[in-house]
């Protein structure tokens, strides 16, 4: 089985948070404006849709759809309440851009709402911003690239000026459990400190997205968090994640893509989809995972630098 290339755009989708892409000029509605009052603000705003806030809360949505049904029905004189859709979809503004990107296109959503952790609108997403943001954010990365360069040169050469058999330099980064706020920062670090190295980018796109999903699986299922080591070769990488509880009891079914042990908050924060450790061994060349019940887990993930590295496979 050949491993499957990670391009840059999606390298940015899984790492890169919403409160990077989201807009927070956010245009709004209020419950007692009518349909009417609505209509004549989205189109001067050019806008197709807006959430209903009452305080800093979404009590619904209104879109230039739901306006044309009541025009149709001669009811623009109707209050916003009665027409506006109340189960809104939203997203956490620290999800990662994957998780808007699946709503915004397999469920649909023309727009998604941006909160925070106590439900305050913050921002919105369209695919607009998306691409907009990511976009810019690779033509950011381009223009680092000449200030990077003797960066790079310099680490890249640390193989080669420091004399012994197999020369190794470890990273360690400590994950705190249900950290939210810092997750992703050890990916980001890994991969800056990567392209330092001067390791390939396609290899470091995919080292990025599987560090992140095991990252994210040390925020969202352990008990007192865990650590990321990674043991970086001239020719190989070895990345371990390990924590101390509470441990797997069937390993088989976790690496089911879609099976997942999240506990239902965390789904509705966009996280514990099940599919981690289907997307770590998707980029890796190797992945080995051992775990039981209260005795913790540890997945190590390997990449090779040269043409042999187009293997994958899954050992437990």
């Amino acid at each position: 089985m050949t491993t499957q290339e990670i391009t840059k755009f999606q390298e940015l989708v899984y790492t890169t948070k919403v409160e990077t892409v989201m807009a927070t000029n956010v245009v709004v509605l209020t419950p007692t404006m009518s349909m009417a009052e609505a209509k004549e603000l989205m189109e001067l705003k050019r806008i197709s849709g807006a959430p209903v806030v009452e305080g800093d809360k979404i009590t619904g949505i209104v879109t230039m759809s739901d306006v044309i049904r009541v025009m149709e029905q001669g009811n623009l004189h109707t209050p916003l309440t009665d027409n506006m859709t109340t189960q809104v979809k939203t997203v956490l503004r620290d999800a990662s851009v994957m998780e808007a990107v699946q709503n915004l296109g397999r469920q649909g959503y023309a727009r998604l709402p941006v909160v925070d952790h106590d439900g305050r609108l913050v921002g919105i997403v369209t695919t607009s911003t998306i691409m907009i943001a990511l976009l810019r954010e690779m033509e950011v990365s381009f223009q680092k690239k000449e200030a990077e360069r003797l960066q790079t040169y310099r680490a890249s050469h640390i193989f080669q000026d420091i004399a012994s058999d197999d020369t190794s330099l470890i990273l360690r980064f400590v994950v705190g459990e249900k950290d939210f706020d810092n997750a992703g920062k050890a990916s980001s670090m890994i991969k800056k400190s990567l392209l330092r190295l001067g390791v390939p980018p396609p290899i470091v796109r995919r080292v990025s997205v599987a560090v992140y999903e095991a990252e994210m699986n040390l925020v969202i299922h352990t008990d007192v968090g865990g650590e990321i080591i990674v043991d970086i070769r001239r020719d190989r990488l070895k990345l371990s994640a390990v924590d101390h509880g509470p441990g797997i009891e069937n390993l088989q079914q976790v690496l089911q893509p879609g099976y997942s042990t999240a506990p239902q908050w965390i789904r509705d924060m966009g996280f514990g989809a099940g599919m981690g450790l289907a997307n770590i061994k998707r980029c890796s060349d190797l992945m080995t995972m051992l775990s039981e019940p209260g005795g913790g887990t540890r997945l190590e993930i390997a990449f090779s630098f040269g043409d042999e590295a187009r293997r994958v496979g899954t050992k437990i």
